[in-house]
């Protein structure tokens, strides 16, 4: 075991002072810092800030020649409110830690303290903290960053914290790991009228009451015990607005968003399709314009084999046990980004099968997994690099 029983405990610290303070995608500045500062004392070969935003990397290198490993943990909090009474709750109205990134962090802090004392014999090892995971722009930018190409890898590798899941056991498949999604925001306009005379105006009312059982019937290919098939869709509606909080408006304007969901990437210009020409469709025949804008893409992330061979092995040396058959998750990642650069591959680490599911108020990191996903990532690294 390269961590020692003290330098568990700084790190459980550690992750639960950046739990007290998350911040939002795009504005990680003091996580980053805090970030920074950690790698500073593992004392890299290279560090690499501000990439893509506030993303951090830090490079260790061998002494022979070799392959890039890349090893990424996300930054970004929640706009959501912790509910939770833990002493180390949000400090930060309104935002929380809930999907467990302060925890990816501390578990990729894990990985780097142990890089510091020992490099690989070959190659290099980078440890990616990435920004806007959240909203899928953050892997985009680091990918786009000039700064990227200092860093690029030949293989990349990542976690994600499954509640639902045995803690401590992981899951890993090849093929798709994560669905592509995006949101689609639209907006119809018509014309306001005195909600005595409706007939004076143009409302959008029948237009946003036939688009959301409409683009909800888009779904498809999901099996009844919940299983993904290849041809899986989804519409989500999130969120409407229909004119003004007012009695006397009858409402001429209308926000309807939903979030697009597929397997992979190549099923989601067709879903992209049909659900524009139903909003279209429901335009024109109240009369209303129209616009429409897409949010948070993400692509879909797809676990090369030989990404996942180098985990298995790694999680068996380690006593991880691991599930070769599990499903993709419905949720999105944009960790996809960096499959068109380099063989990545994802797995989850079951986070309890009772505990509170990802992006719930009351969520916490499970600090037992901390020291379980660092093993992990070293022994992948030394199998590969010595």
């Amino acid at each position: 075991m390269f961590l020692s029983n003290q330098d568990v405990v700084e790190l459980v610290e550690w992750r639960r002072e950046l739990h007290r303070r998350p911040e939002l995608s795009g504005d990680e500045r003091e996580t980053a810092r805090t970030v920074r500062g950690f790698l500073e004392g593992t004392r890299p070969d290279r560090l690499v800030a501000g990439l893509g935003g506030h993303g951090v990397a830090a490079v260790y290198e061998g002494a022979e020649p070799g392959p890039t490993l890349m090893f990424r943990a996300e930054l970004d909090g929640l706009p959501i409110a912790e509910v939770s009474d833990i002493p180390h709750r949000s400090t930060v109205p309104g935002n929380g830690h809930m999907c467990g990134h302060d925890g990816h962090m501390a578990i990729l802090a894990a990985f780097a303290r142990g890089l510091g004392r020992r490099r690989p014999r070959r190659g290099r090892a980078v440890v990616l903290f990435q920004p806007a995971e959240e909203n899928g722009a953050g892997a985009a930018a680091v990918v786009d960053d000039p700064k990227f190409q200092e860093i690029r890898p030949d293989f990349a590798y990542a976690l994600h914290n499954m509640p639902g899941m045995t803690l401590g056991r992981a899951g890993l498949a090849e093929g798709p790991a994560n669905c592509a999604s995006r949101g689609m925001r639209v907006v119809l306009t018509g014309r306001t009228a005195h909600a005595s005379m409706p007939e004076h105006g143009v409302s959008p009312m029948a237009a946003v009451a036939r688009l959301m059982p409409a683009l909800t019937a888009l779904g498809t290919g999901l099996g009844s015990d919940g299983a993904l098939g290849p041809d899986f869709t989804m519409v989500t509606v999130t969120h409407a607005r229909l004119g003004e909080p007012a009695f006397g408006i009858a409402p001429g304007e209308a926000e309807l968003w939903s979030t697009l969901r597929t397997l992979t990437d190549g099923r989601m210009d067709g879903l992209v399709e049909r659900a524009e020409r139903l909003v279209m469709d429901a335009a024109r025949e109240s009369g209303l314009g129209f616009e429409i804008d897409y949010h948070d893409v993400f692509r879909h992330c797809e676990n090369a084999p030989a990404a996942v061979a180098h985990l298995r092995r790694a999680m068996e040396a380690e006593g991880v046990p691991c599930d070769p058959d599990v499903p993709p998750m419905r949720g999105s990642e944009d960790f996809g980004r960096f499959g068109d650069h380099a063989a990545s591959a994802m797995f989850l680490l079951g986070a309890g099968e009772d505990h509170p599911s990802l992006h719930n108020p009351d969520y916490d990191f499970p600090d037992d997994l901390i020291a379980i996903g660092a093993r992990v990532f070293m022994r992948t690294l030394r199998d590969q690099l010595g």
